[in-house]
C-alpha cells in the first residue's frame, strides 16, 4: 500500500507501479525504476522479475569485484552468458503456439495473472482477455498482423463482484445521450468526432460593442445563437447521425439534433474520441474553419460503424459503437467493490492483454514456473567450465543469479525453496545430459508446481510465458547491471551555500 503526499492510496503488486510511485533519491536506484518502466512499456509484464534479476546480477558482480576481478572481465563474461542464454532459450526451450492452439493463449493469460488480484478468477478473465485481443486483430500497410492493446477499452464500474465483469464487442463509452428525446439506436452510423463547444457563442472577455439602437441588441443575441446553429446544420448536412463531442451541447442545438433524428453525446473523454476516430476512420475536428476562413464540414471527416446503441449494462447506461470499419474494437467492463480494487484489476488486465499480444505476434512460448531459469542455470554452468579464461567465474555467477527467480517463487508460496530448487536442477541436469531421443529430454519443460510444492511438466500443465518476455527481461536486466558496473565513482555536486544576508543590513 503506497500513500503519496496528498494522501492518495494505491494498493498494488505490479513492480512498475510500485517503483514509479516511490521517491528514489539514489542515482543507481533510479536506473532500476527506469528499467521496470521500460519493461512495462515494451512487454507489459515481468516488471518485478526484471528488477530482481538485475539486482542479483549486481550483487554477485560486487562479490567478484571484491575478489579483485576487474569489472571489464565481469562485463565480458556477463555479455557472453546473456548471448548464450538467449540462443539456448530460443532454440531449445521455446514451443510454437500453433502446435498448442488457442489453449496456449488462455494458459499464457492465466500464468500472467496468477500473481495478481484476478488470479483466483482466471477461469473467467483469461478467456475474456483472449477474446478481447483476438477481436482487435488488424493488418497494417506492410502486411504485418498487429494486436493493439489500446483498441481494448477497459471500463470500471462500482458494485457487484469481480466475477460479474463482462466482455462487450464494440467500443464502450461511459456516457449517455444528451437528451432523452433522442434515438438510442442508430444503424449504419456516420460518426462525427468533435472537439468543439456546441453551446451558444458568447463574446470574448473584454469585447465591448457600442450600440445606438436597442433593436441591434436583439440582432446581436440572435446572431450569437445562429453561429452555433449554422455549425450544427453544416455537420448534419454532411450526413452525420451520431455526434460525439468533448465539450458541451446546449438545449438550442439539442432541439436540432432531435429533429434530425441524430444521436448526440456530450462531455466524452478526448482519449476515447481519439480511439473511436481511429477505429471508425473519422477525424477528430477541433475547428470547422478552413483555409479561406469559412466554416465547413466535409463528409470525409465522418467515421462509419454498423451500429451505435445505448445499452443498460448493470447500473450504468453505456454507449456502444459496434462494427467499426477500420479497426475492430472490444471493451471489458470490470466490476469490483471499490476504486483501489478496480484500479489494481485494470493494471493486472493490462499486463495480461500485453502478454497475449506478445504471444500472438511472436508465436512462441516457453514453460514458466522457474523452468527457463533453471534450464539456463544448468546450461550456463556447464558452458562456463569450457571457458579457459577469467570470464568463467563471471559466467558461473550469471548462471547462479538466475536461480533467484525459482527461489523467490518457492518462498512466496511458503514452500521449502532450497529443496525444490535442488530437485528442479537435478531434473534439468538429467534432461541436458540425456542423448537425443531419450525420454528424459522432456524434463527440459519441468518447472515448479507451487500449489502442491512439487516439480511437474509445465507445458502440459499450461504454465506458459511468451519467449519475447523472457528474452527482453534477461537482456534488460543484463544491460542495467552492466551500466552500473561500468561506474567507478559517483561524484555529486553539492548546491552552493548562499550566505544569508540580514535584511536590515546589521
Amino acid at each position: 500500500m503506497l500513500v503519496d503526499n496528498v494522501g492518495d492510496v494505491t494498493i498494488s503488486n505490479d513492480g512498475a507501479t510500485i517503483l514509479s510511485l516511490l521517491e528514489v533519491e539514489h542515482p543507481a536506484g533510479r536506473i532500476f525504476v527506469d528499467l521496470a518502466q521500460k519493461q512495462d512499456k515494451e512487454v507489459g509484464d515481468g516488471t518485478t522479475s526484471v528488477v530482481v534479476i538485475a539486482a542479483e546480477l549486481l550483487r554477485r558482480a560486487n562479490e567478484l569485484v571484491k575478489m579483485k576481478i576487474h569489472p571489464t572481465t565481469i562485463i565480458t563474461g556477463y555479455r557472453f552468458a546473456c548471448r548464450e542464454a538467449v540462443k539456448f532459450m530460443t532454440e531449445q526451450l521455446s514451443v510454437k503456439v500453433d502446435t498448442l492452439g488457442r489453449e496456449a493463449l488462455v494458459n499464457c493469460a492465466k500464468t500472467s495473472m496468477s500473481s495478481k488480484i484476478i488470479g483466483s478468477d482466471d477461469d473467467l478473465f483469461a478467456p475474456m482477455a483472449v477474446d478481447a485481443m483476438l477481436a482487435v486483430k488488424t493488418i497494417n500497410n506492410r502486411g504485418e498482423t498487429k494486436y493493439p492493446v489500446k483498441a481494448v477499452n477497459v471500463l470500471k464500474a462500482h458494485g457487484k463482484s469481480a466475477r460479474e465483469s463482462i466482455f462487450v464487442k464494440g467500443y464502450a463509452l461511459n456516457c449517455t445521450v444528451a437528451s432523452q428525446a433522442m434515438k438510442t439506436r442508430i444503424t449504419n452510423a456516420k460518426i462525427a468526432c468533435l472537439d468543439i463547444n456546441l453551446q451558444k457563442t458568447r463574446m470574448h472577455m473584454g469585447v465591448h460593442i457600442v450600440i445606438d439602437d436597442p433593436s441591434q441588441l436583439e440582432d446581436i443575441r440572435k446572431r450569437e445563437s445562429d453561429i452555433t446553429l449554422e455549425r450544427v446544420r453544416k455537420i448534419l448536412a454532411a450526413g452525420a447521425n451520431v455526434i460525439l463531442t468533448t465539450k458541451g451541447i446546449d438545449d438550442l442545438c439539442l432541439k436540432e439534433f432531435v429533429e434530425a433524428g441524430a444521436m448526440a453525446v456530450r462531455r466524452c473523454k478526448k482519449e476515447d474520441l481519439k480511439r473511436i476516430a481511429k477505429a471508425t476512420g473519422a477525424t477528430l475536428v477541433s475547428s470547422l474553419a478552413n483555409l479561406e476562413g469559412d466554416e465547413t464540414f466535409e463528409p470525409t471527416l465522418l467515421g462509419t460503424a454498423e451500429e451505435v446503441v445505448q445499452e443498460r449494462i448493470s447500473d450504468d447506461e453505456l454507449i456502444l459503437v459496434k462494427g467499426t470499419k477500420v479497426v475492430n474494437s472490444s471493451s471489458i467492463i470490470l466490476r469490483g467493490a471499490n476504486d483501489y480494487m478496480l484500479d489494481e484489476m485494470e493494471r493486472a488486465l493490462h499486463d495480461t492483454l500485453s502478454i497475449i499480444k506478445r504471444t500472438l505476434e511472436s508465436g512462441t512460448v516457453v514453460p514458466g514456473g522457474g523452468a527457463v531459469e533453471t534450464a539456463l542455470n544448468i546450461y550456463l554452468e556447464n558452458f562456463a567450465t569450457t571457458l579457459e579464461s577469467r570470464e568463467q567465474l563471471a559466467m558461473a555467477e550469471f548462471a547462479a543469479a538466475l536461480l533467484v527467480i525459482p527461489k523467490q517463487l518457492a518462498v512466496n508460496a511458503a514452500k521449502d525453496a532450497t529443496d525444490l530448487v535442488a530437485k528442479l536442477r537435478s531434473y534439468h541436469s538429467a534432461a541436458q545430459n540425456a542423448p537425443t531421443g531419450d525420454r528424459k529430454k522432456v524434463f527440459m519443460r519441468y518447472g515448479l508446481d507451487l500449489l502442491k510444492g512439487e516439480v511437474r511438466d509445465n507445458v502440459t500443465a499450461g504454465v506458459l510465458e511468451p519467449t519475447v518476455s523472457k528474452v527482453r527481461s534477461l537482456k534488460s536486466a543484463f544491460e542495467a547491471a552492466v551500466s552500473l558496473l561500468r561506474i567507478d565513482d559517483a561524484i555529486q555536486c553539492a548546491p552552493e551555500q548562499k550566505e544569508e544576508r540580514d535584511p536590515h543590513g546589521h
